[in-house]
């Protein structure tokens, strides 16, 4: 492939050499150091003067770190004459904050007694993160964005440039037929409302009944009740979400599912973050799997929870930098032909 260069940042160095394998190339040399006072400098060590440049830097460990290191990668590339530069982030940082819809958590208390009579002239303060990452990466040069299963579609629409947003549903089916032998009789199940479309879509390819559970927060990571939507007796129950980051609301989503009957619980995730508690709530909780994308390193979490087991979707990044390249379609295919 003539005229293209793949560029790797530090957050996720294995998925970018998967995908340079690939597509038969060398990864661009890229020299990453931190002087004493924790700036970031990062250098290109190769020319990038009219190339097809695309940048792979995952949203995950020191999230804040490798963002920056990302903008100073495609400002780099872009004032050294890039024809253009491509963002691959296979999970894109800040998207839960893609709204501004309800009252910062400490201040719920204090106005409940506001709700009937003056509950509009008091709203959240909260920022709407994910626009401003989109607004960074556009100020820094980026041309186009390649991301995988947005938190919210919507962050597209944060953009003025293009972005495909591909989805890992594909991958998801090819790992459900080919790892769990009954899953002709299992229910796809949305821990939230929220993902209610991504089960009915899965469900809709396996040809399945789907479920959701509605839940309800007092605060951020913390699930107060949870309500079944659905019949999962006597059938294997897949959880399916985009992400899960401390495992509380699907770990109290895989006891609610047992509960009502459900022979064997499975979790399918696209992102998994696992943070904080998260592993040992896996470790304790009734999954026979807990199957994540390597859209962040999963190695280290593995190590210690023998239940996490890994999609690879390289594949499908390296096809959609090729047909990008290539000026084809990207999104059509990746949503809706199997692998």
């Amino acid at each position: 492939m003539p005229n293209i260069k793949i560029f790797s940042g530090s957050s996720h160095q294995d998925l970018s050499q998967k995908i340079a394998d690939r597509l038969g190339l060398e990864l661009g040399k890229v020299v990453t150091k931190k002087f004493s006072n924790q700036e970031t400098c990062v250098e290109i060590g190769e020319s990038v003067r009219g190339e097809d440049v695309y940048i792979v830097q995952s949203g995950c460990g020191e999230i804040n770190d490798n963002l920056m290191e990302l903008l100073i990668m495609i400002n780099a590339c872009k004032i050294a004459s890039a024809s253009r530069v491509t963002a691959v982030i296979p999970c894109f940082p800040y998207a839960r904050q893609d709204k501004k819809d309800k009252l910062a958590s400490s201040e719920v208390g204090y106005f409940k007694h506001l709700e009937k009579s003056r509950d509009s002239k008091y709203r959240s303060r909260a920022p709407i993160s994910a626009k401003l990452v989109a607004n960074m990466l556009s100020v820094a040069g980026a041309d186009h964005i390649i991301t995988m299963d947005l938190h919210a579609s919507q962050i597209q629409g944060f953009f003025d440039i293009p972005v495909d947003n591909l989805y890992a549903e594909p991958a998801v089916l090819k790992w459900i037929r080919e790892n769990i032998s009954e899953w002709r009789n299992c229910t796809i199940v949305s821990p939230d409302a929220g993902g209610a479309k991504r089960v009915t879509s899965i469900a809709d390819r396996l040809n399945v009944d789907f479920a959701l559970i509605h839940k309800e927060r007092k605060k951020a990571n913390e699930v107060d009740r949870m309500l079944l939507v659905g019949d999962v007796k006597d059938r294997v129950a897949i959880l399916v979400d985009d992400m899960a980051d401390t495992c509380g609301t699907i770990c109290h989503a895989a006891d609610k599912l047992l509960s009502a009957g459900a022979t064997r619980v499975y979790a399918v995730l696209t992102h998994g973050i696992f943070s904080g508690p998260a592993i040992s709530r896996i470790n304790n909780a009734c999954f026979e799997a807990v199957v994540v994308t390597n859209t962040i390193p999963q190695e280290d979490k593995m190590k210690h929870c023998s239940k996490i087991q890994v999609i690879d979707i390289s594949m499908i990044l390296t096809e959609a930098i090729r047909r990008t390249h290539n000026g084809e379609s990207v999104s059509y295919l990746f949503s809706h032909v199997p692998l």
